[in-house]
């Protein structure tokens, strides 16, 4: 099995891209499905979770091919509206396909999706949205089978502004007859990039980045091209980075707003901030303890709690993280604790007392989001520390070994 081994106390200096955003590629991907044609996609990142839903499509019908960071995705000969459950079980991101083949086809079938184990994240909520759009859902044997005649424009009032279900709703009302409203929609800037998309093809969306879409229902759609917006969730894992490793280093092929939450929470514990159009660039200072809670955007986003966590356990003073997105988020704390954190979870709190420094061990990420918390707690580490289950880290960074090596980590891969 392959793992990361990390040579510690390393100063990471110079400038690093950041790839397409993997949470706005895997909903446009899923949204080529909605019309017949080519559809060309620029700065789609080499991910695990990329390839999974490439094979999905593929299974489809879809024809896809690569040169390089642009992906054409071939939707005219899809057929096909259910995916198989062994696929479904690989990547949370496959419930996205239920809005664009619901729209496609009126029908779809589909299992409950797996990814990673970070707690429950109940499907209802799509489920609802497709039901309010005129969609008859019938959930069996672990089976969700959805269908409609004819799919209407209605009201979509979300209890909680889910990304995935709003980005579903969008896809499904494209091509429904009327007006469809989403209320208490999730306001990610992934969702606008996929609003951007929706609109090249020929839909009506209007809204998002707001906490209400407006989606007029049109009678066809037609291929289109597009860009995917920068990956913020990366952007924000090499900014910690810096300011774990007493680093100076410049973030490229970014918008500062989308990170706002996370370097004012990295300013207040000691870093040096200088923005421009379209990079950051932080250099460390003395760091101090914080306290962080975790919200929809643009609150702190829940797939950075774990790196700045890992960032807290060096930090002067005590912190308390506060995580109330998802329940089961905490999986690394053990990991950490190894290397000699001092870190006390209660519910969905952690609360940390900061150590002078940590030392290399031998650990395991065990989800996507804590295995980035891991690499980052090794580059400042103490020794060497091994890394293993790396193929958790690969659903969502891209070369990350190379990039960080780049900076002046010593990383290398084994196995």
């Amino acid at each position: 099995m392959e793992k990361f081994i990390v040579k510690g106390e390393v100063q990471l200096c110079g400038s690093v891209r950041i790839s397409g955003a993997k949470n706005a590629t895997l909903p446009i991907m899923a949204a080529t499905l909605l019309c017949s044609g080519v559809s060309v996609i620029h700065d789609v990142p080499f991910l695990r979770d990329i390839q999974a839903m490439q094979d999905i499509l593929t299974l489809l019908g879809a024809k896809i091919s690569r040169q390089d960071h642009t992906m054409l995705i071939d939707t005219t000969n899809v057929s096909k509206a259910e995916i198989p459950e062994h696929l479904m079980r690989e990547m949370r991101a496959s419930v996205f396909l239920m809005g664009p083949l619901l729209g496609r086809f009126r029908k779809v079938r589909v299992s409950y999706p797996g990814g990673c184990a970070i707690g429950p994240r109940p499907i209802n909520l799509h489920i609802k949205a497709l039901e309010r759009i005129g969609a008859k859902v019938d959930e069996s044997f672990g089976f969700i089978d959805a269908e409609a005649v004819e799919l209407t424009g209605g009201e979509v009032n979300f209890d909680f502004p889910s990304v995935g279900a709003t980005e579903n709703a969008m896809m499904a009302a494209v091509l429904a007859k009327g007006t469809t409203i989403i209320r208490n929609a999730a306001r990610e800037p992934e969702i606008a990039d996929l609003q951007a998309f929706l609109n090249k093809m020929g839909a009506k969306v209007s809204g998002a980045g707001t906490d209400t879409i407006r989606i007029n229902g049109v009678n066809k759609l037609v291929p289109a091209e597009h860009t995917v917006m920068c990956d913020r969730i990366e952007a924000g894992t090499f900014l910690i980075a810096g300011v774990m490793t007493r680093g100076d280093i410049v973030i490229e092929n970014i918008v500062p707003e989308y990170l706002f939450s996370v370097t004012d929470k990295l300013q207040e514990i000691g870093a040096q901030i200088t923005t421009g159009n379209d990079f950051i660039r932080i250099k460390a200072g003395e760091l101090r303890g914080v306290d962080i809670k975790t919200l929809p955007y643009p609150g702190f986003p829940t797939d950075l709690q774990a790196p700045m966590l890992s960032l807290v356990t060096i930090a002067k003073g005590t912190s308390i993280i506060t995580e109330t997105i998802f329940e089961n988020r905490f999986k690394h704390v053990d990991e950490l604790t190894r290397m000699g954190a001092k870190i006390k979870v209660e519910g969905r709190t952690a609360i940390i007392r900061g150590v002078a420094s940590l030392t290399g061990a031998i650990v395991a990420a065990p989800d996507l989001r804590a295995g980035s918390a891991l690499v980052l707690a090794a580059l400042t580490a103490k020794g060497t520390t091994e890394i293993e289950q790396v193929y958790h880290i690969e659903r969502g960074y891209e070369n990350l070994e190379q990039k960080l090596q780049s900076l002046g980590a010593q990383i290398v891969r084994t196995g």
